[in-house]
């Protein structure tokens, strides 16, 4: 499950059944190309119109009483947190929370930009967000520009770059979304028409669907019935012949 403002909108990926296995390798060599270089296993997908239709519109900038912190936010998130702390010790919910975060260790981060594309890659639960910012400069088409990082709803800038992402609350994910910072007075959508990423990152788009091909599958041999034998019928004692009676006579 990934953490969104909104209902996450899944992202579909088609299965081809029919690939050529030299693709497949390829596939496989260019996915390792690029985890050696950046450290990394990376994905990039591209969501239909309709789905990335709020993705688009979330990246305009609005203003910010769109964005404001409601009532119904604040109950919201005061629900969540009336849970029965406060019956347990620190000590115990040290040792609880110590415990979850040790079986959750990933992070898995898709960064949505404003051309429908996502880059999805995985971090360990205990990076901290500058390692995403530093990552996204060795991918980005043009590092030079400055961008910033926020989820929606409500519209919320991601500043603190020492904090981990299991202490973010992006375990095992999150969705982010990315734009460049323009000064006031230019126009946002010029600016973010893309493309975003290098065309390294780019040459990865659509591979998923071959390197998750499923191996063929060997059929089942039937089995084989044996019929049991015959079961020999213990003959029949062959039985006395009457005796004649003695009053008989022939």
């Amino acid at each position: 499950m990934f953490v969104d403002g909104s209902s996450p909108v899944p992202l579909k990926r088609r299965r081809h059944t029919n690939i050529d296995p030299m693709e497949v390798e390829s596939a496989k060599a260019k996915f390792a190309a690029a985890k050696e270089k950046f450290g990394r296993d990376i994905l990039v997908f591209e969501t239909s119109s309709s789905s990335a239709s709020s993705s688009v519109n979330s990246n305009i900038e609005e203003t910010d009483d769109f964005f404001e912190f409601t009532a119904e936010d604040y109950y919201r998130i005061l629900a969540k947190k009336k849970e029965d702390k406060f019956l347990k010790t620190r000590k115990i919910r040290d040792a609880e929370e110590a415990a979850r975060r040790s079986k959750i260790t990933k992070a898995v981060i898709r960064v949505r930009f404003p051309d429908n594309h996502t880059l999805e890659v995985t971090f360990h639960s205990s990076e901290t967000f500058q390692s995403l910012f530093d990552f996204l400069s060795k991918v980005l088409a043009q590092p030079d520009l400055p961008f910033h990082l926020y989820t929606t709803p409500p519209k919320k800038l991601i500043k603190d770059m020492s904090q981990d992402f299991y202490s973010a609350g992006f375990i095992p994910g999150a969705i982010v979304y990315f734009s460049y910072d323009v000064p006031k007075g230019e126009d946002t959508a010029s600016a973010n028409c893309g493309p975003f990423l290098h065309e390294d990152i780019m040459s990865l788009k659509g591979l998923e669907l071959m390197n998750e091909q499923p191996e063929p599958v060997q059929s089942a041999p039937e089995p084989v019935v044996v019929n049991p034998p015959p079961v020999a019928q213990e003959p029949k004692p062959a039985g006395k012949k009457p005796a004649k009676p003695k009053w008989l006579k022939m």
